[in-house]
């Protein structure tokens, strides 16, 4: 089994979703130990954003990793993202890397019927941070996104670990990533 783990906080070791995705990944690890994980920090190593030479693979190193990103998508049983909430949606980092894994033919197709997603079977975690509290408010345009970006490819089993209101004061951050920490799903055990 393979997990993918996508880093997109700006904030290094201060950043609430890199401590939220990397105990989701210890989760996992503990309790599959032949779990094979493939690690992606978006803001230490970002993706460029989509643009018309990148359609037309006009660099060739640009386009190698462009394939690289999607066959590791693709290649993925399970995906965790660390996405903080940025000015009410993702970071930018993440929307380029999901520029790069939303390909048409490869993770969705168009039919008479209307889209199909082609990524189906995967688990995603998306581990989300947020300044103040917008779960269910106007003003969350991250996880509705997030559910149906991963919904067009194909992907139903979304579930998210949320940490919201971490910069109303210490006490509120802390109170927040123990509930985020507890609320952490337990991984499948998978028949041998």
């Amino acid at each position: 089994m393979k997990l993918l783990h996508i880093d997109s906080s700006a904030l290094g070791a201060n950043s609430v979703t890199r401590e939220l995705s990397a105990a989701v990944v210890a989760r996992w690890q503990d309790a599959l130990p032949a779990l094979q994980v493939e690690y992606r920090d978006l803001d230490a190593e970002p993706i460029p954003h989509l643009t018309g030479r990148t359609l037309a693979k006009a660099d060739p190193a640009e386009a190698d990793e462009g394939e690289r990103v999607i066959q590791q998508f693709l290649d993925a049983d399970v995906i965790v993202i660390g996405s903080p909430m940025y000015n009410f949606g993702i970071s930018s980092t993440l929307k380029a890397w999901i520029d790069r894994v939303a390909v048409a033919g490869r993770t969705f197709r168009y039919t008479e019927a209307g889209p199909e997603g082609l990524a189906k079977g995967k688990r995603v975690i998306v581990a989300t941070g947020r300044g103040g509290f917008h779960t269910g408010a106007p003003s969350d345009f991250q996880e509705p996104y997030l559910r149906q970006v991963l919904g067009f490819l194909g992907i139903d089993k979304v579930e998210f670990v949320r940490a919201e209101g971490v910069a109303y004061s210490p006490q509120h951050r802390s109170d927040a990533l123990a509930q985020a920490h507890a609320s952490i799903p337990t991984p499948l055990r998978l028949a041998a």
